[in-house]
């Protein structure tokens, strides 16, 4: 099923947008060389709750787990869903940290992968293709366009440039709870998929590999690495389809400027 928004209801989300980016702007601040992930989360969590937003990963459920934290902190190959803990950051990492809010009844998500002081040339280049890709997708998010336009996009764009996309896990609706049709996927064929239309509410986020695109799942249930156990990058913003141009509801305004 999927639920057009209203203009109310997709201003509504950008402010749980905005709240995300604003945690995720917190956390690039105190992102550095012997701060654990732990650490990260506890500030993520009260900043939040102190201004009057729900962490929505926190008790998430799959089945019969629940994911423990308010943030999935990924650092190096690990692609999604890393869970905080003693892990101490160090020189060269990098570290993708994914957040979600609710507010007003409303849920915002975005993700944006930091460097932990100088990292390699090569890593640098992973983040930014693949923060390229996400808006090479978004430019196709708009009314009249398909779902498999945007993962044509991303996926084009970033096995141009020698890298792979993963097929396991993809973006998807949001809106008053965190995951709603449609799937949005990183790969695909263009002119293909569902029509996009006015009001719909996704979360497109690009999960792209320096190595092989295959991925395993760790006995925690969550933690998703690379089979090669090279690095991987991810970036994630929730957008609102328009008639012309997509309206980007979370920003990296806060993180970058």
């Amino acid at each position: 099923m999927i639920y057009l928004k209203t203009d109310d209801e997709i201003e509504l989300m950008r402010l749980a947008n905005h709240m995300v980016s604003k945690t995720l702007a917190e956390i690039g601040k105190a992102i550095a060389p012997g701060v654990t992930t732990i650490s990260l989360d506890k500030l993520a969590d009260t900043f939040i709750r102190d201004h009057g937003g729900i962490p929505i990963f926190k008790g998430y459920r799959v089945g019969k787990l629940a994911f423990p934290n308010s943030l999935c902190i990924s650092v190096n190959e690990t692609v999604v869903h890393g869970i905080p803990g003693d892990y101490c950051l160090k020189e060269g990492d990098i570290v993708s940290v994914d957040c979600g809010v609710k507010i007003n009844g409303y849920c915002g998500d975005s993700a944006y992968t930091f460097c932990v002081g100088e990292v390699s040339p090569e890593e640098k280049r992973l983040l930014k293709i693949t923060k390229e890709a996400l808006y090479e997708g978004i430019s196709y998010a708009v009314e009249g366009k398909r779902i498999g336009d945007i993962s044509h996009a991303i996926q084009e764009y970033c096995e141009r440039s020698g890298y792979s996309v993963v097929r396991e896990l993809v973006g998807h609706g949001i809106g008053r709870v965190m995951h709603e049709d449609p799937d949005v996927p990183n790969y695909g064929k263009q002119g293909y998929g569902l029509l996009l239309r006015k009001g719909m509410c996704i979360a497109i986020e690009p999960m792209i590999n320096m190595g092989t695109k295959n991925v395993k799942f760790g006995k925690d249930g969550w933690t998703v690495c690379t089979c090669d156990g090279k690095p991987s990058a991810h970036f994630e913003h929730t957008v609102a389809i328009r008639r012309g141009q997509a309206d980007i509801l979370s920003t990296f305004d806060y993180i970058e400027n």
